[in-house]
């Protein structure tokens, strides 16, 4: 069977005749088990999609299918699906199943979309190279020998070796932007709020968003706009009407004013080819009649203290119900109800993760709660304010998605502060809750993916979906 890049080019077929979602489905799940060895997924749901794409062929013939009929998705295992297991690659809910679907996985099991299986990710949601999860490192397709990039890394590794359509990831800091730069494909983190947590499970609440990874901007599009939009589950989630993401295109006619933060290109550790492709990009703008201008960030420096700080504290917080009383791992070694909790775990969290709820319980203690907490808090506020300035002249942000291309697995394990560095340029949208895409900007000297990503001002996902798409295609 061909190899399908778009969502309508399935569906055209389907119309056709020329293909099934059956023989789709088999498809993907031939690609899956041929490459087992990437480790992208921790459970794939042989006979339920099976039986799904039957049901959906059926829907077809009938005239009822969904908008998102032909589409084999993937979900990250930090998003809920009745009667299926979600541990957030964690030993520490090691047989825990969801009792309900989150709602961006209700949406898209009412347009038929078919879940073919859960990623493999960094534990609970924690890292840069997908190299935390208690069962094992993602591999990058693109060289087995390096990481696909984190959290979300089995997530972009799904889309990048052709075993789904499209995924769910999540994005606190740049977990699935960066994934998508190291794998060479799409990765969205939409405007916070613009679609619902209810079924997410929490890292850091006030950052956490469901972004998507795909091989182009039309499938992002509809799905997003499937998923996207109010809920009565989640009171923080915003009302804000979706906007027709899939039909909107961007008028090359109109010149457009870019801004490019001067300081991502000058700092230390950028590799030159990332800053050689980034200005190629940022030159053919120019050259198709854009302003671009350089303008100065001078808060680079406080972006990912401040980031750290406050999603450790949000983490210590929304971990501490993971204890052994009520699901999931319980050490067998124990003795009272205080050792139960504290050998449950520390034998069940990664390193991790026992790192970051260490720092965030240190820095929401009596002692030091206003010298971080509260500072980090009041910085937050000043870099939104002041990108949103920015963008208050300038109608997008450009910079490169990450410093480098994807390093070898191992290579920052012994430093945590290296493998930090590597969300510099994503971490800013989320402190800031503002909407970002990392999408293909070539590849190195070696030939590994480099990302460019785009930011815009709140809830301007449309308008930063129709420019992408407009970059992507302009040579």
């Amino acid at each position: 069977m061909k190899k399908y890049t778009s969502l309508s080019l399935i569906q055209k077929d389907l119309k056709a005749g020329s293909v099934t979602c059956a023989e789709l489905v088999n498809y993907y799940l031939g690609n899956i088990h041929s490459k087992k060895h990437l480790n992208a997924f921790l459970e794939v749901y042989d006979n339920e999609a099976r039986q799904k794409a039957l049901e959906v062929d059926q829907k077809l013939k009938e005239g009822t299918a969904g908008r998102l009929a032909g589409m084999v998705i993937a979900l990250k295992d930090v998003l809920c699906h009745t009667d299926h297991g979600l541990q957030a690659s964690s030993k520490i809910l090691n047989g825990f199943e969801s009792q309900f679907n989150g709602t961006a996985v209700q949406r898209l099991i009412d347009e038929d979309a078919i879940i073919i299986g859960r990623n493999n990710c960094d534990e609970f949601a924690m890292g840069s190279s997908n190299e935390n999860s208690a069962f094992g490192p993602v591999l990058n397709d693109a060289d087995n020998e390096r990481v696909p990039g984190g959290s979300s890394g089995g997530s972009a590794v799904a889309v990048q070796a052709d075993m789904c359509l499209v995924s769910l990831g999540s994005d606190t800091g740049g977990s699935v932007r960066q994934p998508a730069a190291f794998c060479g494909i799409l990765g969205l983190k939409p405007t916070y709020s613009r679609i619902s947590r209810h079924g997410l499970i929490a890292y850091g609440s006030s950052f956490d968003c469901i972004g998507l990874f795909s091989k182009n901007v039309e499938d992002m599009a509809i799905t997003l706009e499937v998923i996207a939009g109010k809920d009565e589950f989640d009171s923080t989630v915003s009302t804000k009407p979706v906007e027709a993401y899939s039909v909107s295109k961007f008028d090359s006619s109109k010149k457009i004013k870019v801004a490019y933060i001067k300081e991502t290109l000058e700092t230390e550790g950028i590799s030159e080819d990332i800053r050689l492709k980034t200005r190629e990009a940022l030159e053919r703008l120019r050259a198709d009649g854009h302003t671009i201008e350089a303008v100065d960030f001078p808060w680079l420096a406080y972006l990912l203290p401040t980031y750290y700080i406050l999603t450790t504290a949000e983490a210590s917080s929304n971990l501490s119900r993971f204890d052994g009383v009520k699901y999931g791992f319980r050490s067998p070694n124990t003795s009272d109800l205080e050792s139960m909790y504290k050998k449950t775990r520390t034998e069940g969290f990664g390193e991790e993760v026992k790192r970051r709820i260490m720092l965030g319980t240190f820095v929401l203690s009596a002692s030091y709660y206003d010298a971080y907490y509260t500072k980090a808090q009041k910085v937050r506020r000043i870099i939104r304010e002041y990108t949103k300035e920015i963008l208050s002249k300038y109608d997008f942000i450009i910079m490169p998605t990450t410093p480098t291309t994807a390093f070898k697995l191992g290579e920052h394990s012994e430093d945590p502060l290296e493998m930090y560095l590597a969300d510099l340029f994503t971490v800013q949208s989320s402190v800031s809750g503002l909407p970002a895409i990392s999408i293909p900007n070539g590849v190195d000297g070696g030939g590994l993916p480099i990302g460019l990503q785009i930011m815009a001002d709140d809830f301007q996902e449309n308008k930063l979906l129709a420019f992408s798409d407009y970059l992507i295609n302009l040579n």
